[in-house]
């Protein structure tokens, strides 16, 4: 008897496993929408993905899904570096994790070619979506506590080693990534593209929009945990 619910509980615990990862996923797809959303609408993109972006404009044989995948692995590497080399399962994950998630902003990217608004309003409508949608695939992708994208792994260590607040870091993060990209901007076409008001409205929009989704959504993501 005691065997059969110990085999129970472990099968039951795999499952709910299965499904923390099913909901990344979805979390990650989601995300990449979104980004594109953002993207598409001309007004810039979002900050993280500022930089990736500029050199996918530069470079017609780099898809925006491919540099965003190049940097997610520079970020990886970094956060090895910074945990002087202690490779844990939760790195090797983010591998493939970063992988996927540049497939799916080419996906994406496919998916909406024929989608170039034109109008103001209708580049910002764009935009809010955009907002919107990245806001909530953060908020599931983040629920079942499973992958710390590289992006977001590569801030935790530098918060963990520095000892300095995760929101702080965060905050020079995304404004190094943002000067980064107009930077290199300015040196491939001698003026920013790919970064605006879009970049300025995401980065004030999208946070609150994570904190929406998980309050609304905080008793479905608990029973991931229960």
């Amino acid at each position: 008897m005691y065997i059969y619910k110990n085999s129970s509980r472990t099968q039951y615990s795999r499952r709910k496993m299965f499904i923390r990862y099913l909901v990344f996923f979805l979390g990650i797809c989601i995300n990449s929408f979104g980004i594109v959303l953002i993207t598409k609408g001309m007004l810039g993109t979002s900050q993280i993905s500022s930089l990736p972006y500029v050199v996918s404009l530069k470079f017609s044989n780099i898809s925006f899904g491919l540099a965003t995948f190049v940097m997610n692995v520079v970020f990886l590497i970094i956060q090895v570096g910074l945990m002087k080399w202690r490779v844990n399962f939760s790195h090797l994950l983010q591998l493939p994790v970063s992988l996927a998630f540049g497939v799916l902003i080419d996906i994406s990217m496919n998916l909406t070619s024929f989608l170039n608004p034109i109008s103001l309003i209708s580049r910002l409508i764009t935009l809010v979506v955009g907002c919107v949608i990245l806001g909530l695939g953060i908020s599931i992708e983040v629920s079942p506590k499973v992958v710390t994208v590289p992006g977001e792994g590569v801030v935790y260590a530098i918060s963990n080693v520095k000892k300095i607040k995760f929101g702080t870091v965060k905050l020079f993060f995304d404004i190094t990534m943002v000067i980064s990209g107009i930077i290199l901007s300015i040196i491939f076409f001698s003026k920013i593209k790919g970064i605006g008001i879009g970049t300025i409205v995401s980065a004030m929009l999208v946070g609150k929009v994570v904190n929406f989704f998980d309050d609304k959504l905080k008793n479905i993501y608990n029973v991931m945990h229960t």
